[in-house]
Parts: C-alpha cells; sequence; structure tokens
C-alpha cells in the first residue's frame, strides 16, 4: 500500500489514480486513471474500490487460508480439483456480508457519478493489464447495472470472479501466485454508444508498429469482445485507411432501461453499413497513437461512440507482440534471428544475452529474450544482397523468403549503403561469399584441422589457468580481455576457410551429381561418419557409456531411481558402480559443458546436474547392443565409401566423364576431411562458457553470502556490466531482478520470428512448392531417406522415452540433443536449416531428417504414424 492520502480509502475516484497505482486500485483501473489524465482523452466518470476493500472482505471469508492452501496445490492440468475448490471460494467470498461502513463508502462515491441509467461494473486485479501478462477477459464484467443497491451486490461478484477457474487456471499457468493477487473494482458511469469496439494500436496478427487496426459494431462492444457479431475491420497506417472490411452485421447488444442488456436486430438497411465514417476510424486511430505514446508500448483499447465523439472505457497493453530491438532509428531496419541459426529460440536470461553478445563477432540486438542480427546494410547494397539470400537460402528456405518478402514491400533498398563487418548473420564469424558458392581453395589434408584442434586446446588450457586465480573486480578485468581471445579463436581465417571449404563442397556435391546424374542429397550419404566430429562423437561415446553399465543390474536399478544430483558419489557402493562412475566422469570431463540451450551460459550444464543424461543413457542401456558405437561408425564409413565409389563409377561412363569423377573425387576428399570441422568452433565456445561460468558463479555465491542477492541464481537477471557493478558496489536493485525475473516469465510464451523488422513486423516466410502430396506438412531436407514409425513429440530432453524405430519431433534441436539421435529412426524439427548442427549430424548418422516444419510439435500427436519423406523435404500423418 501507498503512504499517501489515499492509503487505506475503500473508494478513490479515477482522478486520484494512475498507472503507479496497480496494488490500489488493479491494472484496469490504473490505466483508466492514466487515461482520464491525458489531454483530449474522454473517459467516462467513474471511481474504483479499492484492494483495501477486498482486504476487508477476505478477511472475513471462512478459513480463506486453508482454501488457498489446497489450491495451490493443484497442478494447472488438474481441471476438475481447481473447478471445485476455485468454485469454493468464490461462492464463499459472494456469500460473506459486506459490512455497512463499506457498503456505505461504495454508495456514496456512486451516487456522486450521477449515473442514475446505469453503471458499468468492471473487475479490475492487480494481476491484470501488465506489460507482461493481460489477463484479458479472466474476470467479470457487468454492463448497465442499475441502482447503488445492485453495483454493490455486482461489485461482490466481481470480487468473487478472481477465483473463477479460468482466472484461476491462467495465474497457475502464468507462475502467478494467487495470495499475491488482489482484487479492486471499477465503476463508471454507463455508455450508450451508436458504436463500440477494439482499436489495436499495432496490427495484432502481424505485429506492424506502424499499422492500427480498428474492429467496429453497432451497439455495445460487448457483443464484439464476446465474439456475438462479426466487426467491420479498418487498418490504418500514417493516416490513411489502406484496408476496408465490412461485415453484415445481423445483431446488436442494446441496453435496457431497467438495468442489463439484450441483444436486438439490426434494421436490414443498416446491416451493411460501417459502423464507422472513414473520418471517424482515422480520428480513433489519432487518438490511439495519443494513448500508446503516455504509456509508452502498443495498446489494446476499447471504446465508444456517442454523437460522433469517442469514449475511452479501457486500454491494456498487447502482451502477445514480440517487441522490437532499440535501434538508432525506427526507419526500415531489418533484423535475422540467431536463435534459429543457432538451433535455440527459447528465451534467454539477461546475463546469457549480454555475454553472447560480447563474445560474438558481430553487434546483436536483443529483444524479447532472443537475440538478432541487422542485416539491413547487406540488403540495401546489390553487392551483398545476392550473397546475403544465397547463403539464408542454402541454409534455411524460409529465411531467405522472408527476406525477399520484405524487400517485395518495404524500401529498404532506397537506404544508403554502409560499410559492413564481415561476419556471418548469425554474427559468430566469417562471411557469406560474394556470389554463389565459389569452392574454397585449401587442400584436403587433415593435418589442418589437427593443428586448428591443437591451438584451440591451447588456448582453453590456458584460460583454465589463468582464470582460477581471479576474483572481485580482478575477474571481470580478466574476462574483457578473456573475451578478445575468444573472439580471436572464432575468427581464426584458416578455421573459417575450413568450415566454408566443407560446406561449399557439400553444396557443390548436391548441385553437380544432381546435375549430372539425377542424385538428390548425394552429400549426404557422402558425408557418413565423416571424421574428426566432435559433436557426433559425443552421440556415441554414450553409447560406450551405457556399454559399461549394461553388465551390472544393480547400478542400472539404482540410475532408474536417482532424483538427486549427488548420484555419482552413491555409485561405488554397488557391484560395478565404481566402473561406472568412471564412465560418465569420463565422458562429463569431454562433454560436460553441454547443456540443452547452451548458448545462454545461465542454463544448468550436464556437469551441473548429470541426472538430465540419466533417460537417454538408460535407453541406451536398454535398447542398444554392446558394441553399436563402433558398428555404427563403421557402418556408415563404409556405406560412404560405397556410395563414393558408385557416383565414380558412374561419371566416368558420362560425356566428358574423367574430369567430372576427378573434379567430385577432389569434393569428396574435402567434404570427408573438413566437414567434422564444422561443429568444433561451437564445442569451443561452450568449453569457454563452461569456464567463465564456474568463475562467475563464485562470485555470485560471494554476493548471496553477504546478502547482497537473494540467492546466487539473481546473478542470472543482471547483464554481464551489472553482475561486475554489483561485484564492484556490493549492491544490487532486487526491484529490477523482480521486474527482469517477470519480463523473462513473459518472454518464454512468446514465439520468436526468423525475420522482423523496425515496424515490429514478424515475418517466417513460407515455402513455394506445389510437389507434395495435399495434406503434408512441408519442411527442408537435410537428410537423405524415408523413414516411417511411431512420432514421439519430446519438448524436454530429460523427459525422453523412446523406442526402436521412433521417429522424433521436436521444436529444435541443438547439440545436446545428439545422444538421443542414435536411438531414433528419423528426425522432425519446427526450426533448423541444412548447415545447422542437427542437420549435419543427422547426416553423419545416416537418420533420414526434415527440419523448419512449422508447427510440428503442435500438428502431429505424440504417438501417432508418420512417414518422413526426407530427400524431398515433407512429413505425411498416417494415423489420424
Amino acid at each position: 500500500m501507498t503512504t499517501d492520502e489515499t492509503t487505506g480509502r475503500y473508494v478513490l475516484s479515477l482522478h486520484d489514480v494512475d498507472e503507479t497505482r496497480v496494488d490500489v486500485v488493479g491494472g484496469k483501473g490504473a490505466h483508466l486513471g492514466a487515461l482520464s489524465r491525458i489531454d483530449g482523452v474522454p473517459v467516462p466518470a467513474g471511481c474504483c474500490v479499492t484492494t483495501h476493500a477486498f482486504g476487508r472482505i477476505m478477511a472475513e471469508v471462512p478459513s480463506i487460508d486453508d482454501r488457498l492452501d489446497r489450491l495451490a496445490r493443484l497442478c494447472p492440468d488438474d481441471r476438475d480439483a481447481i473447478r471445485a475448490v476455485s468454485a469454493e471460494i468464490r461462492h464463499a467470498i459472494q456469500a460473506t456480508p459486506v459490512p455497512a461502513d463499506l457498503a456505505a463508502a461504495i454508495s456514496g462515491f456512486v451516487d456522486e457519478l450521477g449515473g442514475r441509467a446505469g453503471y458499468a461494473v468492471r473487475s479490475s486485479a492487480t494481476a491484470e493489464d501488465l506489460p507482461t501478462a493481460s489477463f484479458a477477459g479472466q474476470h467479470d464484467t457487468y454492463l448497465n447495472v442499475v441502482g447503488t443497491n445492485a453495483v454493490v451486490e455486482h461489485v461482490r461478484r466481481c470480487w468473487g470472479s478472481l477465483f473463477s477457474e479460468r482466472a484461476v487456471t491462467y495465474r497457475q499457468r502464468n507462475g502467478v501466485d494467487h495470495r499475491t493477487v488482489r482484487m479492486a473494482v471499477v465503476v463508471q458511469r454507463m455508455v450508450f454508444p451508436d458504436a463500440a469496439g477494439i482499436l489495436f494500436t499495432a496490427d495484432p496478427v502481424t505485429g506492424n508498429r506502424r499499422v492500427s487496426s480498428v474492429d467496429a459494431s453497432f451497439g455495445l462492444g460487448e457483443a464484439l469482445v464476446c465474439g456475438l457479431v462479426n466487426p467491420d475491420v479498418f487498418t490504418v497506417r500514417d493516416g490513411e485507411i489502406v484496408t476496408r472490411t465490412v461485415a453484415t452485421k445481423q445483431r446488436a447488444l442494446h441496453a435496457l432501461p431497467g438495468g442489463g442488456t439484450r441483444e436486438q436486430a439490426i434494421d436490414p438497411r443498416r446491416r451493411e453499413q460501417p459502423a464507422l465514417t472513414d473520418t471517424q476510424v482515422v480520428r480513433l486511430a489519432r487518438l490511439g497513437r495519443r494513448i500508446e505514446a503516455h504509456f509508452g508500448r502498443p495498446q489494446d483499447i476499447e471504446w465508444c461512440l456517442v454523437d460522433d465523439a469517442f469514449q475511452i472505457v479501457q486500454s491494456r497493453p498487447i502482451t502477445t507482440l514480440f517487441p522490437v530491438p532499440a535501434a538508432h532509428d525506427r526507419d526500415d531496419h531489418v533484423y535475422v534471428s540467431v536463435g534459429h541459426q543457432q538451433m535455440m529460440t527459447d528465451a534467454m536470461k539477461p546475463l546469457g544475452l549480454s555475454m553472447w553478445q560480447l563474445t560474438a563477432m558481430a553487434p546483436m540486438r536483443a529483444a524479447g529474450g532472443r537475440l538478432f542480427v541487422d542485416v539491413t546494410q547487406r540488403l540495401v547494397s546489390p553487392a551483398t544482397r545476392s550473397a546475403l539470400l544465397e547463403i539464408m537460402g542454402r541454409g534455411d528456405p524460409l529465411v531467405r523468403d522472408a527476406l525477399e518478402t520484405v524487400l517485395d514491400r518495404a524500401d529498404v533498398r532506397s537506404r544508403r549503403p554502409e560499410p559492413t563487418v564481415a561476419t556471418r548473420p548469425d554474427g559468430t564469424a566469417g562471411g557469406p561469399p560474394a556470389a554463389g558458392p565459389a569452392v574454397t581453395p585449401i587442400d584436403p589434408d587433415p593435418a589442418v584441422v589437427a593443428g586448428l584442434v591443437e591451438r584451440s586446446q591451447a588456448s582453453i588450457a590456458a584460460l583454465r589457468r589463468e582464470i582460477r586465480t581471479k576474483t572481485g573486480a580482478a575477474l571481470f578485468d580478466f574476462l574483457t580481455s578473456a573475451f578478445d581471445e575468444h573472439k580471436r579463436v572464432l575468427s581464426d581465417p584458416l578455421s573459417m576457410q575450413v568450415i566454408m571449404a566443407g560446406m561449399e563442397a557439400t553444396w557443390w556435391l548436391n548441385d553437380h551429381l544432381r546435375e549430372w546424374l539425377g542424385e538428390k542429397n548425394a552429400a549426404d550419404t557422402l558425408t557418413l561418419s565423416a571424421p574428426g566430429n566432435v559433436t557426433s562423437e559425443m552421440g556415441l561415446a554414450l553409447l560406450d557409456v551405457a556399454d559399461v553399465i549394461r553388465p551390472h543390474p544393480e547400478v542400472v536399478a539404482f540410475l532408474h531411481g536417482v532424483e538427486d544430483e549427488s548420484f555419482l558419489d552413491e555409485l561405488p557402493r554397488l557391484p560395478g558402480g565404481t566402473e561406472a562412475r568412471q564412465a560418465i566422469e569420463a565422458y562429463l570431463d569431454r562433454y560436460g559443458m553441454r547443456c540443452v540451450g547452451e548458448i545462454d551460459i545461465t542454463r544448468p550444464r550436464w556437469r551441473e546436474r548429470p541426472t538430465t543424461l540419466l533417460p537417454v543413457l538408460l535407453e541406451h542401456v536398454r535398447h542398444a547392443e554392446p558394441g553399436a558405437a563402433e558398428r555404427r561408425f563403421e557402418r556408415g564409413r563404409q556405406a560412404a565409401e560405397q556410395k563414393a565409389r558408385e557416383v565414380l563409377s558412374r561419371l566416368r561412363a558420362l560425356p566428358d566423364g574423367e574430369r567430372k569423377a576427378a573434379e567430385t573425387k577432389r569434393m569428396i576428399d574435402r567434404v570427408r576431411t573438413f566437414a567434422g570441422y564444422r561443429e568444433y568452433p561451437k564445442y569451443d565456445i561452450i568449453s569457454r562458457y563452461f569456464l567463465y561460468k564456474q568463475a562467475l558463479l563464485v562470485e555470485a555465491d560471494r554476493l548471496a553470502l553477504a546478502q547482497v542477492i537473494r540467492e546466487r541464481e539473481d546473478v542470472f537477471f543482471l547483464t554481464f556490466d551489472e553482475f561486475r557493478d554489483a561485484v564492484r558496489t556490493n549492491q544490487v536493485d532486487d526491484r529490477l531482478i523482480r521486474q527482469r525475473r517477470d519480463e523473462f516469465r513473459s518472454y518464454q510464451a512468446l514465439r520468436p520470428p526468423r525475420v522482423l523488422t523496425s515496424d515490429g513486423e514478424a515475418v517466417d516466410g513460407a515455402y513455394r512448392r506445389d510437389d507434395v502430396p495435399a495434406g503434408a506438412l512441408v519442411g527442408l531436407p537435410v537428410s537423405a531417406g524415408t523413414v516411417a514409425g511411431r512420432a514421439r513429440v519430446i519438448l524436454d530432453l530429460a523427459q525422453a522415452d523412446l523406442e526402436p524405430g521412433d521417429i522424433l519431433v521436436t521444436v529444435h534441436t541443438d547439440p545436446s540433443w545428439t545422444p538421443l539421435f542414435v536411438a531414433v529412426a528419423g528426425l522432425v524439427t519446427e526450426v533448423g536449416g541444412l548447415m545447422t548442427h542437427g542437420a549435419v549430424i543427422a547426416r553423419e548418422y545416416g537418420l533420414p531428417a526434415v527440419v523448419g516444419v512449422a508447427d510440428a510439435t503442435r500438428l502431429i500427436r505424440d504417438g501417432q504414424r508418420i512417414r518422413v519423406h526426407a530427400t524431398d523435404g515433407y512429413v505425411e500423418i498416417l494415423s489420424r
């Protein structure tokens, strides 16, 4: 509660509150109070029954603490139990008498409003109309309530609606504690409009911030909000109507003289007339911009039109829009998602974002907990535009299509080009070729790769030695210089030359063998079991760990019941436990720095949480045969050699065949030598990240011990520079950490686009194909073959439950998913490209894979039979 003159009052005028008073009047009341203070924004007169009044009532509800405890223990998916307990609480609130002094306070203010024809009584919870969660439609609203006694009764109903089933479920799914939410109630003079509707100050479908969208219908807007009528829809850009759809409006909702509302048929002569004139639409959009400017973010606004004058009855943030990266200007910037190229589209915490920005080779902008690279200048310049589109199309056709869609509509070509840094679009290092794939002239010498690996390991060893001696402010100074070494290794010209040589050889083989022999994706077989791939070796190595554990049934039984991360210490007590522990420890020594979402340094590593590996490890124990790793690698190697002999033989039979065969042989040698190194720089990055994190957590523990922060993980919600300042000053703004936690929670619910413009338009691109069967799900073929089997839709690696022949369906896979690849027969992902990690490993394992399948985890149900056409790039659902 605040400490000013309004503290403890049961009722406040809207003019006495603003957006800083959410704890007193809830989200809706706070926004309406703020709206009433904006010049030129008319708001119906009203008052707020405060959360203090709600607290007074809750103190009188019998056994309320016990009931809230029962509710808090329920699972969000247990709908029957939620329905029963929430109804019990709601009825108890509504049965509690309103004390006479509280009822008198409400009645006195309502009488002053003078709305004798009726009032609107609307719930206003403290967790409502917030920037991170709107809670739209979760609580009750009553229109045209006549009489002060009726208003008091409907206020009580609004209090009870805090515990409607839908509101309780919404809070639980958004991680909001029921005890922290209180209910205020807004009472306003009723407006009887000629037309009403909703104004979005940004396009709610595309996210474009320069476009306003207006929904309008005759009568009360509640009919539109509840979906009872089809509205007219107008879109406005830069003060002009750009689209207009006039609906046939059969019915409208109107107020009754005695109270309440009723549906009425619209005069047939008016049904196809627009509810607003063009002039009114433009004027409303301009009013919306004024409101948006005040609140500083796009708004969802409810409006009424009375005698050609607009009244604003609600405004809330649009929480479903993906945020726009901050830029030095807002004109025609185009951003490409880093997460789609790194196969990690989850939201990242602030420390993770800032660490990636500090260690990447290109400037990156954060938005919605994700990172984006500004590619505007590359699109502007004809010299770099085609190269960017070519490299993007090779990797992910959806990104290329999205960029071309933006180019077709946006005037980015007219911008003046500026010098650009030679980095990849994901900001790692290197850049796209100047035009089309031109094979890098480098001899396929394994010693080149070995030398690069040795230099990387030496650099990491030096980092490990030096970082152990650094603490406090000196650690952050050291890390700043360590980041320079990090980027130096990452940008090694020879390293980039090797990576590009492998990629370009792959493209060359696919393009030329398709042209000469009609072979689709021939490189998929030619790269099977390519040597030196640290990520594919990681997957096979876990099979070797399973071989050590399998002969010891007591160890296997123990691992099935493990819940604590200290399980490794208990293993030596069991027969075979010492050998099992040594095998797992050796695996963690080599790969323990990895984890799901590993580009975010705040994610728990396998070394920190080894139980994460147990589901996959135990699947290998149960289903794999001894020696499976070696046999699988050898089988792939022999298949690649056989394919090479076959291709070369067929080429020699063609006109000019000896030349073609010789060129192809050089490319096969090049791809076999260099393709495996493609994964090593990421391994280098994550190895360094683990060392950074270990040192930073020591500082976090010191801050926690000094009670500067509540717990060590609080530092994850600080940027690197803010963390440095906290260590230097021993001070942290706890409110900032709480705000960042709330923002992160809201970002987790957002789906990042592949391409984003500075106007806020989210563009995901589309496949322009007509060569797939009707009803098939289209994607990008990245590892050839065809396989049918049971779909296992898995969103959490730790929840993997697979049988031989299953097909893994998930959102995205980074290197941490590789151990799962040896246990499945096929792969389908929503995100991915030709050269992303999952695609590279799928090819080396010979795993048929289709990536970039939009909404795959929603359209394919767990347990359905599907067929993956991984040569042609589509998925058929065989059982419905």
